[in-house]
């Protein structure tokens, strides 16, 4: 089957040439006839399977006839990143189109967003939270909605999004197609569907979540406090030309980060502390080759699209067989090829256990030639936690030793000053999507920066 099958319009025609895809995926193959039809769509789609297409392809063919002037597609995604890319999809489809359509979500600025919401764009990729927002003013209105579109859904109820879509529903009118994808169908999933779809045509719904066929994975057993290291010598020795580094949280992919820099490695990161400015400037770099090392945690697991892009590291293993299928779901996408690197501590291997019985199959264990193995750790990300955790006790208990003798010295006079509150941490994490307020693309700073964020999709051409 080609896409010209799937009797789409010419203008998109065109533009799936010129981004070069030549037949429909698997996904796009099954959901966008039904889609095309109006019909309500339940799909379980892997990462980097091309779903983004199977839903945008219908929503552009039904809209390019439309009168401008008021939304009609809605769609929602668990991530900044993933909705940046989302609208990228769009923009790339819709070149040859007078389709328009914006991005919201926090950490930028909020003016762009009630822009787009005013003028009504034709379509808008949202985050829930900064949506809702959105929705407690009269501006943000979709009385003339006709397409909804919850993507990663899945993804949304592990980072407690359901509330909020549930409350985003109550604005939208109850007649309407919906398409509905996820990677997983976990049971409050499958509830939520049963409350918004309408005899949908279903797909893949029997399917476990399994990586794509292109990617080919290995286990390197290492030392917790060699992990850094063994990164380093993989990037020297040429084994890798760039790489997707996830970490298990922020503060070890900032001092990973900062340990590659300072041995000559072009590397930064992306996680939820870092501002939008940062993370798409971060994002736009590794893209552009500027950066051969992104370090991530989770929240761009599902967010992060890059073609060609060689190879992804776990540099910790992660909990859930299923953050392990979508992290390394950022290579071998659209039948592309790719190798993904899982780094094994000997206190992780219960989680490898589950992921290769998830997988149905045992990983290649791979030793490194040459590597010491024995070697002592180079600067301080690898201390092991329970050895963290002893020196901060040890700490505390001199600092109050070194406090109660000062207050001895001083004859038990006077009063000790100061001593609340303080701490690390730079005060309290928000949901993707909610706090920083902002659009697409706005305030001061982000790489290529896209304007108010709310342009015509049909504006630029990448040149592919």
């Amino acid at each position: 089957m080609t896409f010209a099958d799937l009797k789409l319009h010419p203008s998109l025609l065109s533009a799936i040439k010129e981004l070069g895809f030549t037949r429909p995926t698997a996904i796009q193959m099954d959901a966008i006839p039904p889609g095309l039809a109006g019909r309500d769509v339940l799909a379980c789609a892997a990462t980097g399977s091309g779903k983004t297409a199977a839903f945008a392809l219908p929503i552009l063919e039904r809209l390019m006839g439309k009168p401008r002037g008021k939304t009609r597609a809605l769609v929602l995604a668990p991530t900044r990143e993933l909705a940046a890319q989302i609208l990228e999809d769009f923009q790339d489809l819709a070149v040859h189109t007078p389709v328009t359509g914006a991005a919201i979500f926090g950490g930028v600025g909020m003016g762009p967003q009630e822009h787009a919401l005013r003028s009504g764009v034709d379509v808008i990729v949202a985050c829930p939270g900064r949506l809702l927002d959105h929705l407690r003013e009269p501006y943000a209105r979709f009385d003339a909605l006709e397409v909804l579109v919850l993507d990663e859904a899945d993804r949304m109820l592990d980072m407690g999004f359901l509330p909020d879509i549930r409350r985003v529903l109550k604005h939208l009118p109850a007649k309407r197609q919906t398409l509905f994808f996820s990677a997983t169908m976990p049971a409050p999933i499958l509830q939520l569907t049963r409350e918004m779809l309408h005899d949908p045509a279903t797909i893949n719904l029997e399917r476990e979540s399994r990586p794509a066929v292109g990617i080919t994975q290995a286990l390197y057993p290492v030392p917790q406090e060699l992990k850094s290291q063994l990164l380093l010598t993989l990037l020297e020795r040429g084994d890798m030309r760039e790489a997707l580094v996830f970490t298990r949280t922020k503060h070890r992919a900032n001092r990973l980060c900062e340990f590659l820099v300072k041995r000559g490695v072009a590397a930064d990161r992306i996680h939820g502390n870092r501002s939008q400015a940062q993370r798409t400037a971060a994002l736009a770099n590794f893209k552009s080759g500027r950066l051969r090392v992104l370090v991530a945690t989770d929240i761009a697991a599902r967010g992060i699209d890059v073609e060609a892009l060689g190879h992804v590291v776990n540099f910790d293993v992660p909990l859930v067989p299923a953050d392990y299928i979508h992290r390394i779901g950022r290579t071998g996408r659209a039948e592309a090829v790719g190798d993904a690197f899982t780094f094994v501590a000997r206190d992780e291997e219960a989680e490898i256990n589950a992921i290769e019985k998830v997988l149905g199959k045992r990983l290649p264990r791979v030793q490194v030639p040459d590597f010491d193995y024995d070697a002592r750790p180079e600067g301080k990300l690898e201390i092991p936690l329970a050895e963290r955790l002893a020196a901060m006790r040890a700490q505390k208990a001199a600092d109050r030793g070194r406090s109660h003798a000062k207050q001895a010295a001083r004859g038990g006079q006077g009063r000790s000053h100061g001593g609340g509150g303080g701490g690390h941490g730079g005060g309290g994490q928000a949901r993707p999507g909610t706090a920083s307020h902002g659009a697409y693309g706005s305030s001061g700073g982000g790489s290529g920066g896209r304007g108010s964020g709310t342009r015509s999709f049909g504006s630029r051409r990448r040149g592919r």
